[in-house]
């Protein structure tokens, strides 16, 4: 069926400590710097070679096979220097990659680590582990190092610890009430049910945590996207965000220096970067001349902008690939069909969904929404991590207003909370005048923000039924059901609505149970 390639004794040993076969056309690499895969495959893309001949002949040098086998990085670092720093192909820094972790950042942080869309992020939640436990001596917030030598850092940290302890209070007294208000039925397991209780006490309690909360971020990127962040970053206002720019930059070079090289290159990276620089301060500077800049005081969620023929648009490309036809005589096509028949053909593209997995195909990415949204940051942090949709934002301002949880009024401490949200005010409001750049770090992640969404039809599909299930937290899920609404009854696309079937509107007291039962009886299974 293929060809099946030779390879000598001494290179079937060598190729088995790099490849997972040797005798069939589908393979992975395996221990070998991150560099050489990179520049393997960059060489690949111009030799008649196989992937492993090309490894055999040009990257590995002789070792002593009985306890190490070399491969020479020096080759593979000449060949990125010559095609990614002094030739410019970019699309070689996307085959080289690293794991970082970067702790200990504000979520202030977080949302500028996670901007990027050709990366994995996963954060820390604020469901699953109580944020009253200290670091050492001090609660879970940043000092932002501008601060440190301030006469301002002592009413920061002040504020700051009046904050944690009011969430402290918050939580516990939650997880007490909760308890006794849904007792665990004997079916359920005491791991899943406290699972849940803990849960929904810390969806509750989060709306009092600020933006200075410190969190923990895992990463999976290439060269390239590292690259990108990395350019933002060094340029930024807020020190913590250029500390921990400088300290990614140490680390990724000794894990893939050569995708790394020109970020801090004069007439490179640096080049770039103040391009950046400059174009955001032409337009603040722009928008601080010319517009009254009050906060507006819009709807929670509105649509607007969708394309009113975008049913009849979609229909026409759900076509496209199996037919013979040009996307003008489809769309020709699709124009003169009653509305029963557009219907049938969305339907037929979709298929039989089983779950929201199961998603209809690129079709759906030629029609567009967009939402501006106002809701509490803590939805936002939630939301904005969906890489591929278009996501820009504002900076908070207390002037929008506090998402504040009925659910505090069952507690003993709905005054001290509402002290809260004006102490948070009133820090905000000190640090605007001497630090501006800093004044986010004292809201919570009730305040609200305003942020705009741009999404393909595909897109909102993942997005909305995703964020719309049932253990989902209740505040996004408001935000997702109101999506999807307005694509019904503002954009009139009805047959969209009712195909994105695994929406789900429904509230819930409990809603992480379930998630919980199921991966206690995985984690009992794994034990076993």
């Amino acid at each position: 069926m293929y060809f099946q390639e030779e390879f000598s004794k001494e290179e079937t040993k060598i190729l088995l400590n790099h490849f997972t076969n040797v005798d069939k056309p589908v393979f992975c690499l395996i221990n070998m710097p991150e560099v050489v895969k990179g520049a393997l495959y960059a060489r690949y893309s111009r030799s008649s070679k196989s992937l492993r001949r090309l490894f055999l002949d040009e990257f590995w040098s002789e070792g002593n096979l009985n306890t190490s086998i070399e491969i020479d990085s020096s080759k593979a670092e000449n060949l990125y220097e010559r095609v990614f720093t002094q030739y410019g192909d970019d699309s070689v820094a996307q085959l080289g990659s690293a794991h970082l972790a970067c702790e200990q950042s504000s979520n202030i942080l977080t949302k500028i680590l996670e901007w990027g869309r050709i990366a994995s992020y996963l954060e820390q939640s604020t469901r699953y582990i109580y944020y009253d436990q200290k670091i050492g001596d001090k609660f879970r917030y940043i000092t932002p190092p501008e601060l440190e030598n301030s006469y301002f850092k002592d009413e920061y940290n002040e504020t700051m610890d009046s904050i944690f302890e009011t969430y402290s209070k918050v939580v516990r007294s939650l997880v007490d009430i909760y308890k006794e208000e849904f007792p665990r039925d004997e079916s359920v397991s005491s791991q899943a049910y406290n699972g849940t209780i803990r849960a929904k006490a810390c969806d509750v309690a989060r709306y009092f945590l600020p933006a200075s909360t410190i969190s923990n971020v895992g990463m999976f990127a290439s060269g390239q996207a590292y690259e990108h962040m990395l350019l933002k970053m060094r340029i930024h206002k807020s020190e913590e965000v250029r500390n921990y720019a400088d300290m990614i930059l140490v680390e990724l070079r000794k894990v893939i220096p050569s995708f790394l090289k020109r970020v801090d290159v004069e007439n490179r990276g640096v080049e770039w970067s103040n391009y950046l620089k400059d174009n955001q301060e032409n337009i603040e500077n722009y928008v601080l001349k010319n517009l009254d800049n009050s906060p507006s005081k819009s709807p929670e969620v509105k649509l607007v902008e969708f394309e009113d023929d975008a049913e009849r648009k979609i229909a026409a490309y759900c076509l496209y690939s199996s037919s013979q036809k040009s996307v003008e005589e489809l769309k020709k096509i699709v124009s003169k069909m009653p509305q029963e028949e557009i219907k049938n053909i969305l339907n037929s593209y979709t298929g039989n969904r089983k779950n929201r997995r199961h998603k209809p195909g690129r079709a759906f990415e030629n029609s567009y929404y967009t939402f501006d949204i106002l809701s509490d940051y803590g939805s936002f942090r939630d939301l904005q991590r969906h890489r591929l949709m278009t996501i820009e934002w504002q900076k908070m301002n207390p002037e929008l207003g506090f998402n504040f949880p009925d659910e505090i009024k069952k507690t003993k401490y709905e005054k001290e909370c509402r002290d809260l949200v004006i102490k948070s005010k009133n820090l905000y409001e000190k640090l605007s005048k001497d630090y501006p750049y800093l004044k986010d770090y004292a809201l919570l992640f009730g305040h609200n923000i305003r942020y705009s969404i741009t999404l393909n039809l595909r897109q909102a599909f993942h997005l909305i039924e995703l964020r719309t299930a049932k253990q989902g937290h209740i505040s996004y899920r408001k935000v997702c059901m109101k999506m999807h609404d307005q694509i019904r009854d503002i954009a009139k696309h009805e047959n969209f609505y009712n195909l994105m079937n695994y929406t789900d509107h429904e509230e819930y007291e409990l809603q992480r149970l379930d998630s919980e039962v199921k991966q206690a009886k995985k984690e009992n299974l794994t034990n076993s």
